[in-house]
């Protein structure tokens, strides 16, 4: 089997194309271009700005908070989208060091850890999968079963909907195709750093692999001290992936998180105290729970990232070391030295992209929610 990490985000590939963010790649540049400003103008600027427009303007309380859901996950959708896109061209340069890394990839240790991998994200592409129909289903099917003509989304609009079928059908198609076009978006948005994130974590465990290996097999006729080099620069390539996936992410993933609090509070309160309609309340249960689910493995594979740098120098320890020469010797030790310093992936240059964040996120979406109840007293 080819060892192709580049590949196992294909789908976010073709994604970016949809999404406007690779017109160096295109023949057709400006009309590709004009494609992208049109879309951009009336979907990742429009969507989020014509909920907005309605916000605690509904004229009933259930769609007040559905407005606030929507508003704020739509507008962050598209303030993460544009933030990808300004940093856009780090993607490149994230393809290039996984494509070094790969090409290192060769004994069946190594095979096992990259297509356990593999498998490791097959489940994570079909679980987001999963998640968002089950969330565009339940609005979907709230929409269809309410009584009377109203929008799939609490909204305002520059024309008469309600008097109008044609306004009606207009404004619902553009609140369908927005709906689609933002939910590509949370495919990459949120998809992409988790994927990464995986393939680190298997890369850095292919280098401890590789690491202990040296020297074990005394029967193989092979300059060490080069292969010792060798990992020493698949360290260095790993440390600059990670270094360039978190200055990718940061800004991004610390939107999500705070996000993530506010809409988990939001709809549980709905579900509990202020909706009565039973297919609002299923969309809010629904969206309480894709919430939390939607951060947990970023915040699972930052920790693993962390883990796995941590454990790093052990390999050196584990490697057949004491036979080899003084120069072999202080290389390895100057491995060591460089790999003892923690390694952990940051939101915003401020929290961490850690397990303890994501339980630190539903305490924080417990305060919020306490506080609510002390309003509505």
């Amino acid at each position: 089997m080819e060892v192709d990490s580049p590949s196992l985000f294909r789908s976010h590939t073709a994604v970016w194309k949809i999404l406007g963010l690779t017109h160096g790649q295109v023949t057709w540049k400006i009309p590709y271009i004009a494609y992208n400003v049109v879309l951009h103008l009336l979907i990742t600027i429009g969507y989020p700005l014509h909920l907005g427009m309605s916000a605690l303007r509904n004229g009933n309380l259930t769609d007040d908070i559905r407005s606030v859901t929507f508003i704020a996950t739509y507008g962050a959708c598209s303030l993460k989208f544009f933030i990808y896109a300004y940093n856009f061209d780090k993607v490149r340069r994230i393809r290039e060091l996984l494509m070094l890394l790969d090409s290192r990839v060769k004994s069946p240790p190594e095979m096992d850890i990259y297509n356990q991998m593999r498998s490791q994200i097959r489940t994570i592409l079909y679980m987001f999968t999963g998640l968002w129909v089950t969330c565009a289903l339940s609005v979907e099917l709230a929409f269809i079963l309410q009584d009377g003509c109203e929008l799939m989304y609490p909204a305002w609009f520059p024309f008469d909907w309600r008097n109008s079928s044609r306004n009606f059908y207009l404004a619902n198609l553009y609140q369908i195709s927005g709906s689609c076009y933002q939910l590509l978006q949370n495919y990459v948005n949120d998809c992409f750093p988790i994927i990464m994130l995986c393939i680190i974590s298997a890369h850095i465990k292919i280098v401890y692999s590789r690491i202990e290996q040296i020297g074990v097999d005394e029967s193989e006729d092979v300059d060490l001290e080069s292969e010792l080099e060798a990992c020493i620069t698949d360290h260095k390539l790993l440390l600059e992936l990670f270094q360039t996936m978190e200055s990718f992410m940061s800004l991004p993933i610390l939107i999500q998180i705070l996000v993530s609090s506010l809409n988990v509070c939001v709809s549980i309160a709905g579900v509990l105290f202020f909706v009565t309609e039973p297919m609002a309340r299923t969309y809010l249960a629904f969206y309480a729970i894709a919430m939390p689910i939607q951060i947990f493995p970023t915040c699972y594979y930052g920790t693993d990232n962390e883990q796995c740098f941590g454990k790093l120098h052990y390999a050196a320890f584990s490697c057949n070391w004491i036979k080899q020469s003084h120069s072999f010797k202080k290389k390895l030790m100057l491995f060591v030295e460089c790999s003892l310093k923690q390694k952990t992936a940051m939101a915003g240059g401020m929290v961490r992209v850690h397990v303890n964040t994501f339980f630190t996120t539903l305490k924080f979406a417990y305060s919020l929610f306490t506080i609510l109840l002390r309003m509505q007293k």
